[in-house]
């Protein structure tokens, strides 16, 4: 039997016979870092969580806004800032994304299936290319043209499906797209934003689409001027969209008032992105 040295966090599981084996680190984030490990017969992947700073609980309460939490008790220690509370918000992040793939597995969204959740481990599928290796992120290949667009319809079909059920990705981009062998798995969603309940919504699904809508209109140059978020959000604000809704990528901007969150998060995006790709040219 082979345990990674920098896996200890994965013993217990060894222990208890739920994994039978670490191969390897896949990728290291700031937030988890993901292992290749062997169940039985099967391949898996093993997100284990890193706890967070204070300010990293600060950064993440936009996406927090409007989730529920389990009871009174928890909900004024998270408000409080107490070491409770931040226990509690930390157990909160960490379970949303566990609690989003299940959703979206249901509703028939193309995200890595969950096996379960130990002790701060999430154990998931393993998104594999047509050679049986872990896939590659959507940033990381060229496309055709032809490619492109079908990548991109198919994808926003996807964040249709998603927020038909009240969920928003928040931080989709080229780097959470992996291409399987039966085409595009979106991944990591501890960040998932109740529609409904938080106030900057559209700004983050206008964030997650134009994000696809630039990384795939690289190829497919007509795809940049494609409005599909402010279409999605209207059918969802009256309550007409569902899983299969048909868009047309057309959408009449009212350009009186600018949308302070909108901007806010194209700033901090920008941001995120040169520091995403200075990192990947480091590795």
């Amino acid at each position: 039997m082979l345990v990674v040295p920098s896996a200890g966090g994965l013993q217990p599981l060894i222990d208890d016979g739920v994994i039978d084996e670490v191969i390897r680190s896949l990728k290291s984030g700031k937030e988890a870092t993901v292992y290749l490990v062997r169940s039985g017969a099967h391949m898996r992947c093993a997100k284990v969580y890193r706890d967070m700073a204070q300010r990293s609980f600060q950064k993440r309460a936009r996406y927090q806004e409007g989730r529920k939490v389990r009871g009174s008790r928890q909900a004024r220690a998270m408000s409080k800032r107490t070491r409770f509370g931040r226990k509690e918000q930390e157990a909160a992040w960490k379970n949303a994304e566990v609690d989003a793939l299940y959703k979206l597995v249901a509703a028939g969204v193309r995200v890595p299936k969950p096996y379960g959740y130990f002790n701060g481990t999430l154990i998931m599928e393993l998104v594999t290319d047509a050679a049986g290796d872990p896939a590659p992120r959507l940033g990381e290949v060229d496309l055709s043209p032809g490619t492109a667009r079908e990548y991109h319809r198919y994808l926003v079909q996807q964040v249709v499906r998603m927020l038909s059920i009240g969920l928003i990705h928040g931080d989709l981009s080229e780097f959470n797209v992996l291409l399987g062998h039966d085409g595009p798995v979106i991944i990591d969603l501890p960040q998932a934003v109740n529609a409904a309940g938080n106030n900057g919504a559209l700004a983050m699904l206008e964030r997650d689409v134009n994000n696809l809508r630039g990384t795939l209109g690289r190829f497919a140059p007509e795809l940049l001027q494609t409005e599909f978020a402010r279409e999605m959000w209207a059918l969802f604000e009256q309550g007409e969209l569902t899983a299969d809704s048909t868009l047309k990528g057309v959408f009449a901007r009212d350009e009186t008032a600018a949308d302070p969150d909108a901007v806010l998060l194209a700033v901090e995006d920008a941001r995120e992105e040169a520091l995403r790709r200075e990192l990947g040219r480091e590795s």
